[in-house]
């Protein structure tokens, strides 16, 4: 009998391999992230010109803003769930190029908008690029990407979208509100040219059949020095083995688990409040009586969130996935305890940031919310939002898109990853708009206590549920969650 330590599937002698065309075709793709993270935090800069415009059409009320800021939820929604077809009907490149569409057509009506109905409407279409984008980006890098390299290669989807967010924040210093909508039609241009000359995911072509472009795909993506035909062989054995799903197959074990791994992740991310605390930065800034200026706060956040990410980059494939994911549910934890304690005991009055357009968003806030001279205790709630942010950013936030990437089960990758994009948006918008309502009740001490909550709870999923894929191929993850036996990789 085999020995449970055996590997089901051995690493064979490391072949002549390049991965320049592969890091090409991997940023063509991740510029849809660029524009996801764009688009999410384009409210920041944008509301404070609103709520003084000297259009009426146009001029921003609080119920206004509320509909602004999380109506891109909603679209992000229906991007995941269309992604769920589009992702097996035509592939996952031809699915992220088709996002190109409500991308620059939202920008268009936002850069150009004479209404607030515009404006949503833009919101909407670029949220549902965005959700198009983040149902598919993943998979496809996760499909071309060789073993070794996966892991750093799995963050760049995250990476790009934290560099969007912090463009924005940067352009918004130096760009009047529709020019930023605008500007954000670069990537996406960028993105639909670069895919027209990349090749599709060599597994979705061996799935339909369709081989010798699945070599041809390999052949490019690895170099035309490697062996790539070792490789071929195991996707197009791991293919043959799963075949194809039908409901009745979502019963068995090796289907349902990771599904079900995949989008309760997903769902745990979005509980972590990062979509509302990105959001209202500067309300919530706003509301801790924070002394420096909101604006520099955000830019400041979105520095940390670089950082954090290329941290987790770079430690990914060292470090391993669950210890990286056990570190940001700690850090989490701690930061979102200290931010609830902070406003619990703290002496600033209560503010209602929904009934007043200064309280949200505004570029000259009120004497009454600012320190007139420096105060080192109201940083805590600046380094704590910012601890939330780099826990978020090295572990539940890219780890979260990499393992859904890789433990899905190939004959449901498509369908299943625009599933679980669907539950965290909808999570998402139902968390944003809640939000501003709790605040309002009960002050941000109940909404940061709850999210400390939920730090615990992903701990003790990861520990119990997640599984360690450092190291694995997709084939051998498949086989882990068919045999459910413990596997191991035999170190070379």
């Amino acid at each position: 009998m085999m020995d449970e330590r055996t590997a089901l599937l051995k690493n064979g002698p490391a072949s002549s391999t390049s991965n320049s065309k592969l890091f090409l075709a991997v940023f063509s793709a991740v510029l849809g992230n660029f524009t996801f993270g764009y688009a999410l935090v384009y409210p920041s800069p944008v509301i404070p010109y609103l709520e003084v415009d000297d259009n009426p059409n146009l001029r921003m009320d609080t119920s206004h803003i509320s509909w602004f800021g999380s109506v891109f939820s909603l679209g992000a929604a229906a991007g995941g769930l269309g992604a769920m077809f589009l992702n097996d009907k035509m592939g996952r490149k031809l699915s992220i190029m088709m996002s190109a569409v409500p991308a620059t057509i939202g920008y268009l009506l936002m850069g150009s908008a004479q209404a607030v109905w515009m404006l949503y409407l833009g919101r909407v279409l670029t949220g549902i690029a965005s959700g198009m984008t983040a149902a598919s980006i993943p998979v496809y890098v996760s499909e071309i990407s060789s073993p070794a390299v996966r892991g750093i290669l799995g963050s760049c989807p995250q990476i790009t979208a934290v560099i969007g967010s912090l463009t924005l924040y940067i352009l918004g210093f130096l760009l009047p509100w529709r020019w930023l909508a605008i500007a954000g039609e670069v990537p996406v241009i960028f993105m639909l040219v670069l895919l027209c000359f990349m090749p599709d995911s060599p597994r979705y072509l061996i799935a339909k059949g369709r081989k010798e472009e699945a070599c041809k795909a390999l052949l490019w993506l690895r170099g035309s020095d490697s062996d790539f035909m070792p490789e071929f062989n195991k996707i197009e054995r791991s293919i043959t083995t799963q075949g194809s799903i039908s409901w009745s197959d979502l019963a068995k074990p090796c289907y349902y688990k990771p599904i079900l791994i995949s989008t309760t992740m997903r769902f745990l991310q979005q509980m972590t409040g990062i979509t509302p605390i990105l959001v209202y930065l500067e309300p919530i800034f706003l509301r801790t009586r924070i002394t420096l200026e909101p604006k520099y706060d955000a830019a400041m956040v979105g520095a940390v969130r670089l950082l954090s990410v290329m941290t987790a980059a770079t430690l990914m494939d060292r470090a391993g996935r669950k210890r990286l994911l056990f570190t940001s549910g700690f850090l989490m934890f701690l930061a979102s305890q200290c931010m609830s304690l902070y406003t619990h005991t703290g002496s600033c009055p209560f503010v209602n940031i929904t009934t007043s357009s200064t309280h949200l968003s505004v570029q000259q806030p009120p004497d009454f919310l600012r320190s007139p001279q420096f105060d080192p205790v109201t940083l805590i709630p600046l380094l704590s939002t910012m601890i939330i942010i780099f826990g978020y950013a090295m572990g539940w936030g890219p780890i979260t898109w990499l393992l859904m990437s890789e433990i899905l089960p190939l004959g449901a990758r498509g369908k299943a990853s625009g599933l679980c994009v669907g539950v965290s948006w909808v999570t998402a918008f139902v968390l944003t708009q809640v939000f501003m309502h709790v605040v309002e009740n009960f002050g941000l001490f109940v909404p940061f206590t709850f999210f400390s909550v939920v730090s615990v709870i992903n701990i003790l999923f990861t520990a119990l549920c997640v599984p360690e894929t450092k190291g694995r191929t997709l084939e051998e993850i498949e086989n882990y969650f068919r045999t459910g036996r413990t596997f191991t990789i035999i170190e070379n």
